[in-house]
């Protein structure tokens, strides 16, 4: 039995949106995003997201997200000097995890050209050890708990 590839969602698929440009130095030898830089945009999509709601501080903040499981699906090339809306929402909210997923839409496109997910454990930063959300983050969170896409 041949299983079916899944298809790119639309941006309704997705709670919050963050703007990010696309750098030359982002094109690879075959004139389009390399796929690591991929990655790179959802780490920034989902510690914008954390930062500017107010459950991030970098340096100081006493729990932090480890990434533990990564996932990403291509369907249509992304290139500079091409502007990327990458789309968050969570798929699953745990005790001491998060699965969030996004979305990349190139420029004005509705369909994505990319679709990921990454888990983030939530530990103590003095002992890397895990612990419970709190209560801040999961208050961020919670609105933009959707069903999981299987991106």
């Amino acid at each position: 039995m041949t299983e079916r590839r899944p298809q790119p969602e639309t941006r309704a698929a997705y709670c919050r949106f963050t703007h990010i440009p696309t750098r030359w130095i982002d094109n690879d030898a075959y004139r389009h995003v390399n796929n690591v830089v991929y990655y790179a945009f959802f780490d920034t999509a989902v510690n914008r997201l954390l930062i500017e709601g107010g459950v991030l501080d970098i340096e100081r903040s006493p729990v932090i997200g480890l990434v533990v499981e990564t996932a990403c699906r291509y369907f249509s090339p992304i290139a500079f000097p091409d502007d990327v809306h990458a789309g968050v929402r969570v798929a699953h909210l745990g005790t001491s995890s998060v699965r969030y997923e996004v979305g990349l839409f190139r420029n004005d496109a509705d369909i994505a050209s990319a679709q990921g997910h990454f888990v983030h454990v939530y530990v103590e930063r003095d002992s890397s050890r895990p612990t419970p959300l709190p209560a801040a983050l999961r208050d961020l969170l919670r609105p933009l708990l959707r069903p999981a896409g299987g991106a």
